[in-house]
């Protein structure tokens, strides 16, 4: 009874085989890697692992695969020593009706059931992006590579060239490759003696064996100080990569985990007929002198996990063992029934103790899993604070931008116009001194960020009158509000107000507040300002409150955290400003507050009085000079109104430019500069579209960064797409310099143009399209009837007369077919057609089909024998004579006379 039931539990299990073909053993980490598979399957009492060590060799690793098929194990795991040998081999696996994973490399072909490993490129990338973080002015680096072709060989030199090729301070010095580590390390050390009086920052070496042998011979050469190597693979343990970054051997080493346990659990998955992922990637990350402790602890952690579990398993098989003993003794002495019922018993007590053994099993994968999870989270911590410094210096870098631009350009314009008169060289010169006083407070900011981190910042409190100091700040704002029609008031019911606080601080809260509030309030919106004392709490209260677009209700809790940003503000910024007032405001022993219903409010609470202050921070100084003066001023625009036009002042035909860009100061700059050659159309974004398709200007200048929800690369598109805009150049105009914004523009516009940018590069591109288009254009006029033979392939206003000259070549004969019925064909309004071939061809629509008409004629008459009367009826003309009229108008001559020109042309010849 006894065997029965134990010969039915163990049935319930079906056994699977798993083979592994290893390429190496050799490494540290490859073996990490065996060991941690073999521990993963004996977790299952249903899985036997087969491992074939290929030892270097292709032709073995190839014997090895066709053994486990001929054995027809389950599930066949490679990691493949070639990307190419292997393919015909895994292929006949796959035949047969065997998964195959790859493990850690990949073959050069997709007939595989699933690959687990690392990003390789990913891992290139973060070696490289850990040196830049470092952020020296030039930076030397000598790459380490491993010489055979596999793929994380090749990715993670790859990754690696990604980032640092783009970077101009970055030098390679040497990239040394060789398959035989020995003589690797031999052109290591003949460079360093061939570069013994350059200087080298950094070593990038395949892996963390590699990295040390490196060490040694730098260390050797007595450069072990100035000399950094970033290393891969991050094992634990003594001579682990870990442990190299402690005792100071690697500058860092990238984690890149084995996957051994994956796998298997993969496997299973598979076996037990589960949806599984084609390509499993496993995380890395970069492990310096900051988090090695961390990452040695949790790893030291796993693998005494790891040991435990591998000495469970082993008492449940000696368990097991001794179960098969004791069963064995049962049958010999199966006659006695008080054996049976022993035996029966002691089955019992062993399928609790299984179990007991199984759910300790359980709870240590499940701390197994929350330790990885816990590291993971720590990586994704750093990621992300990685992500918004990055955000934060793109932000500053974008602000920077238009100031520089305007002061360059004016700069410029006063070189080149220097005999000019006096009013013109002081509007260019307030220019550069606006701007400038911009630029220098945003590098404030900046310092204030930085001294605000460090804990540098010391309070000077003087008593003021606060309402004084409200009015006076105000000032500074007004012509901004005069001109955007903004209300902008003052309310409070007290009439003297006397505040101790640190002056400078307390301007910088109020110009960043009041800032945004002009930044985001829409014309003819309201800001307001108003102060009132909290006799009963001793607190003095400030609120700034406008009606523009405010913040979302879920992002509130962000709003004074740095570098942040709202998900509705679509203009760069630094996102500091707030983080920087709520600390000021803190250094005053004050709170703020924000709330957003039909626009935002931000509340200060100050305290009254001087007792919250030191003594140290009392100060006897009197008076202030502000140092935010004049950062808004009036801008005469001489474009007061987004849709007026900026004439030439002479009479002949002008070009129309089209100008979209969200910077006042700038469209009013490059609108006076380009007026006097063009006629300017200017808009913030706004209202661009319905400008654009009304006036069809000659030439588009657009920014990236507009008013509104719509950018400029999406308004390019919309313009390039539609048919009554396709034709026009478009200049892309923008402060985005990177590689995908300018990929981006070119895929769309004619030109991108970057920020700062020269007002001759600028001219010059316009002259150059309109150039353009007019040879575009002189050779459609020249080429009416060609242009239909040519077939229907080409420019998409190509495509556009192609189009036209079919429709009236199908209605060629017919008197009674006008421009109405085309443009019915076309499915546009005739006005549309009349603008868009005018800009096109610089004819009207009826000259175009006139011109056509003849052309064919013309051809007629020289290719066919038909009289006058026949061709004119035939090309739509309503009689032979005005027929002959215009063609005489056209060429000079009538019909006869050109034919009988041709003839005798042709008897001469």
């Amino acid at each position: 009874m006894g065997a029965c039931f134990f010969s039915c539990e163990k049935s319930g299990q079906e056994k699977y085989s798993i083979g592994f073909s290893q390429c190496t053993s050799i490494s540290d980490w490859r073996k990490s890697m065996n060991y941690s598979m073999r521990i993963q399957a004996s977790v299952y009492s249903n899985v036997d692992l087969e491992l074939l060590d290929s030892e270097d060799s292709a032709t073995k690793q190839i014997e090895d695969i066709e053994y486990m098929i001929e054995e027809d194990m389950d599930v066949i795991i490679v990691s493949p020593l070639e990307p190419n040998a292997l393919i015909p081999v895994i292929k006949k696996a796959m035949s047969a009706g065997i998964p195959v994973i790859l493990l850690d490399r990949k073959i050069n072909s997709p007939d595989y059931t699933a690959y687990v490993g690392a990003d390789n490129i990913e891992v290139g990338r973060n070696a490289a992006e850990y040196i830049l973080s470092k952020g020296n002015d030039s930076i030397s680096i000598v790459e380490l590579k491993g010489g055979d072709s596999s793929t994380p060989a090749l990715e993670r030199s790859l990754g690696f060239h990604q980032i640092i090729d783009k970077k101009k301070n970055v030098h390679l010095l040497k990239s040394i490759k060789d398959l035989n580590e020995e003589f690797l390390i031999n052109s290591f050390k003949n460079t360093l003696d061939s570069l013994e009086q350059t200087p080298i920052d950094y070593v990038y070496c395949f892996n963390d064996e590699m990295a040390y042998a490196a060490w040694k011979i730098i260390k050797e050469k007595g450069r072990e100080k100035s000399i950094k190597i970033i290393g891969v693979d991050g094992l634990n343990g003594p001579g682990g990569g870990i442990e190299m970054v402690e005792e100071g051997i690697l500058e860092a080493t990238i984690l890149y985990p084995t996957g051994g346990a994956e796998v298997i659990k993969l496997a299973l998955s598979l076996l037990n007929n589960e949806q599984v992922q084609k390509n499993v990637i496993l995380k890395t990350t970069v492990i310096d002198k900051f988090n090695a402790g961390i990452m040695q602890a949790q790893l030291d952690r796993i693998h005494q996990q790891q040991n435990e579990i591998e000495q469970q398993v082993a008492n449940i098989s000696r368990q097991e063992e001794l179960n098969r003993s004791q069963r064995n003794i049962i049958y010999i002495s199966t006659c006695f029934t008080l054996v049976v019922v022993l035996l029966l018993c002691y089955g019992i007590y062993s399928i609790v103790v299984i179990k007991k053994k199984n759910r300790q099993l359980n709870l240590t994968n499940n701390k197994v899993l929350i330790q990885r999870n816990q590291i993971q989270k720590i990586a994704n911590q750093l990621k992300k604070s990685h992500q918004e410094k990055i955000q934060f210096f793109t932000g500053v870098s974008h602000e920077l931008k238009t100031p520089v631009t305007l002061i360059l350009s004016a700069v410029e314009s006063m070189l080149e116009t220097s005999i000019k008169t006096k009013g013109y060289l002081e509007k260019e010169i307030g220019l550069i001194q606006k701007n400038s006083k911009r630029l220098l407070l945003l590098i404030n900011q900046l310092l204030d960020f930085r001294k605000q981190e460090e804990g540098k910042f010391t309070v000077r409190a003087i008593e003021i009158n606060l309402l004084e100091f409200t009015a006076t700040i105000m000032k500074t704002f007004q012509g901004e509000a005069v001109r955007r029609n903004i209300d902008f008031r003052f309310r409070s019911l007290e009439k003297n107000v006397l505040l101790y606080c640190d002056v400078n601080m307390l301007e910088k809260v109020y110009y960043n507040l009041l800032s945004n509030a002009f930044k985001f309030t829409p014309d003819n919106g309201s800001i307001e300002i108003s102060i009132a004392t909290n006799k009963k709490e001793e607190c003095i209260t400030i609120n700034f409150k406008d009606t523009g677009i405010g913040i979302p209700h879920e992002e509130m809790n962000g709003v004074f955290k740095p570098f942040f940003k709202g998900s509705n503000n679509k203009k760069n910024s630094s996102g500091i400003g707030l983080y920087l007032t709520k600390e000021f405001i803190g250094l005053h022993k004050g709170t703020i507050e924000v709330h957003s219903k039909n626009g935002t409010t931000f509340s200060i609470h100050l305290p009254k009085g001087k007792a919250h202050f030191t003594a140290q921070q009392l100060s006897n100084e009197t008076g202030h000079q502000f140092l935010l003066e004049e950062e808004f001023p009036t801008i005469k625009n001489e474009m007061t109104d987004g849709n007026d036009i900026v004439r030439n002042d002479g009479n002949e035909e002008v070009y129309t430019v089209m100008l979209i860009e969200d910077n006042a100061e700038l469209s009013e700059f490059i609108g006076r500069k380009l007026g006097k050659q063009f006629n300017i159309l200017v808009s913030d974004g706004l209202e661009a579209t319905d400008m654009v398709f009304q006036v069809i200007p000659d030439i588009i200048i657009c920014d990236v960064n507009l008013n509104g929800d719509t950018n400029g690369f999406e308004l390019s598109e919309l313009f390039k797409k539609d048919l009554r805009t396709s034709h026009i150049p478009i200049i892309i105009l923008t402060a985005n310099s990177d590689r995908e914004s300018h990929l981006q523009g070119l895929g769309i516009a004619d030109m991108y143009i970057t920020k700062p940018f020269s007002y001759a590069i600028l001219m010059q591109s316009i002259q150059s399209l309109l150039k353009n288009r007019e040879l575009l254009r002189y050779y459609y006029t020249q080429n009416l009837y060609a242009s239909l033979e040519a077939g229907t392939s080409g420019h998409q206003e190509r495509q556009f007369l192609v189009q036209i000259n079919k429709i009236i070549e199908n209605n060629i004969d017919s008197e009674d077919f006008n421009i109405e019925d085309l443009a019915m064909h076309l499915n546009i309004s005739r006005s549309q057609l009349y603008r868009k071939v005018k800009a096109l061809l610089g004819v009207s629509i009826s000259e175009y089909v006139s011109d056509y008409r003849l052309e064919r004629a013309k051809i007629m008459l020289l290719k066919t024998t038909l009289n006058i009367g026949e061709i004119a009826y035939k090309n739509g003309f309503s009689s032979p004579n005005y027929f002959s009229t215009s063609f005489r108008n056209k060429y000079g001559m009538s019909p006869n006379s050109y034919r009988a020109s041709i003839t005798i042309q042709t008897d001469m010849d």
